[in-house]
């Protein structure tokens, strides 16, 4: 059973910094790209960044470019996204996502983060 677990969210003041961390367990992780999303209230959800099995590509929404960086411990099973330079905009519930062996996608249940003007 796949199970990916967010934690780290919490209310910051517009410039600061959050690390939030997704545990994974029922995958095999070193062989499986990761990704943050985010969705704010009534919006819907989109892509924050990716990052294959081995760390070595990367991917981020333009919105967080040079603010969030991705990366991943494959022996903790953990991936990390490190948000720095935060804005109102970033507030939202961000999710862990990942993909089974039959490529059916896997979801957590998300972390709150609120970001204070």
């Amino acid at each position: 059973q796949v199970q990916l677990v967010e934690s780290g969210g919490g209310l910051v003041q517009h410039g600061g910094s959050l690390r939030l961390s997704c545990a994974a367990s029922g995958i095999i992780f070193s062989i499986n790209t990761m990704g943050w999303y985010r969705q704010a209230p009534g919006e819907q959800r989109e892509l924050v960044a990716t990052i294959t099995p081995r760390g070595a590509s990367t991917n981020y929404a333009d919105s967080v470019k040079g603010r969030f960086t991705i990366s991943r411990d494959n022996a903790k099973n953990t991936v990390y996204l490190q948000m720095n330079s935060l804005k109102p905009e970033d507030t939202a519930v961000y999710y862990c996502k990942t993909h089974d062996i039959t490529g059916r996608d896997h979801w957590g249940k998300g972390t709150l983060v609120t970001v204070s003007s």
